[in-house]
């Protein structure tokens, strides 16, 4: 076996969690150190899954630990700018940060040049782009054997009850959470631009109308590519009684490409080469997360030991979380949004303190 050249620990241990777990131990050259986790319960978990540490207090764990060097930040999404931040100035530890990243475009700009001062790295993760579906899409794309997108369309149909929002206070909350355009749909926004190109203006208009919760269920959408492509958006978390549908298709000037499935994994239309739909259609199935966080680890590995940089950079990230506030600053504002110069929501990742502080480890005296 490799010898480990990246110690990893984890702040966190919800579900996805345990899928970084896995992937990190089948990684080539990485070593999963230790787990930590305000509910120390769920931390032992994965201290008697794993073999590793398990700590209820990350910085005990950072203190007894001195050889972790990179820390994957798994906590609420509203967490994520604050726990990253700190990781970084006070450890200057490199991070991996699950979707969605950050929850504004500013909080990104911070994140990376703050990291860059501090001689660490900051690798976000968007695993469906290693698809073998997206990646037909892509490559498709790019030798023109599609040709330039014309029109795209998003819609994800998924089903999330009341019952969903109460198992945590975090969830359905704009500071923590944000809603199905956030949660849920943030992969598919993340692909329109990744296989689309960037996005221009956006119209959108979000509702509430499945569950008791202050973040939307329902968001609509249309929007410009600077191509001058156009497209629609449709991602709801208030079909019942089960999730329908996730798709990103695209109308190109030499067919038409179509990826669905549990997570993007299916390709379901590639007129180009109708063939290449069984080849490239993976069963995620017992799998929600697919195989793109091993890859991921593999480029995080590649990038710390400084054979190849990590592709998905500070400005890659910005876009698409500067495309996701748009889509809120539209439906705040009820107006056409210009992209680059929409900012930060309102809403979307406003700091509510008595709601982070029950995710804020006390600092001991």
């Amino acid at each position: 076996m490799t010898q480990a050249v990246v110690n990893i620990g984890i702040v966190g241990c919800g579900r996805i969690s345990g899928h970084h777990c896995r992937s990190v131990i089948a990684a080539d050259a990485c070593s999963l150190v230790a787990v930590a986790d305000l509910e120390i319960e769920r931390a032992e978990a994965y201290r008697g899954e794993f073999g590793v540490a398990a700590y209820a207090d990350y910085r005990r764990m950072l203190d007894e630990h001195p050889e972790i060097d990179t820390v994957v930040v798994a906590t609420p999404s509203g967490m994520h700018f604050e726990h990253a931040m700190e990781l970084i100035v006070e450890y200057r530890k490199n991070v991996i940060v699950e979707k969605p990243a950050f929850m504004r475009p500013s909080q990104v700009v911070d994140i990376y040049r703050t990291a860059a001062d501090h001689g660490v790295q900051v690798f976000a993760i968007f695993q469906n782009r290693h698809n073998l579906a997206v990646q037909r899409v892509r490559a498709g794309i790019a030798s023109g054997k599609l040709g330039s997108v014309r029109a795209a369309s998003v819609r994800v149909r998924w089903c999330r009850p009341q019952r969903y929002y109460d198992m945590a206070p975090w969830r359905g909350t704009f500071s923590m959470d944000g809603g199905c355009l956030t949660n849920q749909g943030i992969h598919h926004v993340d692909l329109l631009r990744n296989l689309g190109g960037e996005v221009a203006r956006v119209c959108s208009v979000h509702r509430t109308l499945g569950a008791e919760i202050e973040v939307e269920d329902l968001a609509t959408a249309v929007f410009e590519f600077e191509s001058g492509a156009l497209g629609t958006l449709e991602v709801t978390t208030a079909a019942r009684p089960v999730d329908y549908e996730a798709s990103v298709s695209l109308v190109c000037e030499n067919g038409l490409a179509q990826i669905g499935g549990i997570a993007v994994n299916e390709l379901q239309v590639y007129s180009p080469d109708p063939g290449a739909c069984e080849v490239d259609t993976e069963d995620f199935s017992g799998n929600v997360y697919g195989k793109g966080h091993g890859m991921a680890y593999e480029e995080i590995v590649a990038s710390l030991t400084g054979t190849t940089a990590y592709p998905i950079t500070a400005s890659d990230v910005e876009a698409t979380i500067r495309l996701l506030n748009a889509f809120y600053v539209s439906a705040e504002t009820g107006r056409w949004v210009d992209v680059e110069r929409a900012g930060d929501s309102d809403r979307l990742g406003e700091i509510d303190d008595t709601l982070a502080d029950l995710y804020r480890t006390p600092r001991v005296a």
